[in-house]
């Protein structure tokens, strides 16, 4: 008659030994050396306590309407400017030119959140000048909201130069955020929720540009304009106006941020275990040798009912 098997289960045996005995040191050993050890591995192998973590956000960007535009017209220091702060335009006398600017913010993909500036400016100049430089100062109102709530005023500076005078200058870049230090995961972030240019101020010093981008760099947080390939159409038409046309996106961005508490255990428990399943997997199978063996002297007990003949 053939046999086949319908049932099978592993016999348990129990491994007794009183306290002060070998067995009841191995034990400890090798307890001590199945958790420690995978602790250390993962703290000494770099990035067990995260201490910075990033995500992907589209911020909410608005123009603020606030503007300074500085053109030189000779080599000699020759300029004309004009700006959004009235105390300034009155400080330029003669040297004030006042544009004719276009804006438009689009939201292209329509997701409720702007994606582009176009901004077209014609300066007016007398028929003797010529545009040589131009720097302008745009500023923004930047938004996150994914972590923590961010809030601050920012700024893009365009600027260019060239040898020869030009009649248009055409750019098109990202506005895009630098950080030093990374935001926190939380909470309300709103200490550059300031004007970057002090228009109220009647001193000159308050609207060098100097002073305003050296203000604004000792930030921790600020947005700076990426323009790789101005286009600067040279030339000259007397009494014609100067032309700059900038197209500013405002694209996805990648935040660096301070992980909270619950966070940071996420990940470091996910690093520990990984590792501690290898020693528990190695040192399981010592256990089992050196009990079976009798290495160490103990008292085997089979475990379950005993067969009745």
């Amino acid at each position: 008659m053939a046999f086949y098997e319908v049932y099978s289960h592993p016999a348990v045996v129990r491994y007794k030994t009183s306290v002060c005995t070998t067995a009841t040191l191995f034990l400890v050993v090798v307890l001590c050396l199945t958790y420690i050890p995978p602790l250390l591995v993962a703290y000494r192998s770099q990035g067990f306590w995260i201490k910075r973590s990033t995500y992907e956000e589209q911020p909410v960007v608005r123009f603020q309407y606030e503007t300074l535009l500085l053109a030189a017209t000779s080599a000699q220091g020759h300029y004309v400017a004009w700006s959004t702060f009235p105390f300034l335009n009155n400080m330029l006398g003669t040297n004030l030119r006042i544009p004719t600017i276009s804006v438009r913010e689009e939201d292209v993909n329509q997701d409720g959140k702007l994606d582009r500036l176009n901004l077209h400016l014609q300066l007016p100049l007398k028929p003797d000048e010529q545009v040589y430089s131009i720097q302008l100062l745009l500023t923004f109102s930047y938004q996150l909201f994914r972590m923590s709530t961010v809030v601050m005023q920012s700024l893009a500076y365009v600027q260019h130069s060239s040898p020869v005078p030009g009649v248009k200058l055409f750019i098109s870049g990202d506005l895009r955020l630098q950080q030093r230090t990374p935001l926190p995961h939380r909470g309300l972030y709103n200490i550059y929720n300031v004007s970057v240019i002090d228009g109220t101020s009647p001193f000159a010093s308050s609207y060098d540009l100097s002073n305003i981008i050296r203000s604004y760099q000792e930030r921790n947080v600020t947005t700076v304009l990426s323009c790789p390939m101005p286009v600067w159409t040279i030339g000259h038409a007397a009494g014609s106006p100067f032309e700059l046309n900038a197209e500013i996106r405002y694209p996805l961005e990648l935040i660096s941020y301070r992980p909270g508490f619950w966070e940071t255990i996420k990940f470091a428990w996910i690093q520990y275990v990984s590792v501690l399943l290898i020693f528990l997997w190695v040192f399981k199978r010592i256990q089992r040798f050196v009990f079976q063996n009798q290495v160490v002297t103990t008292v085997p007990i089979p475990v379950g009912k005993p067969h009745l003949s």
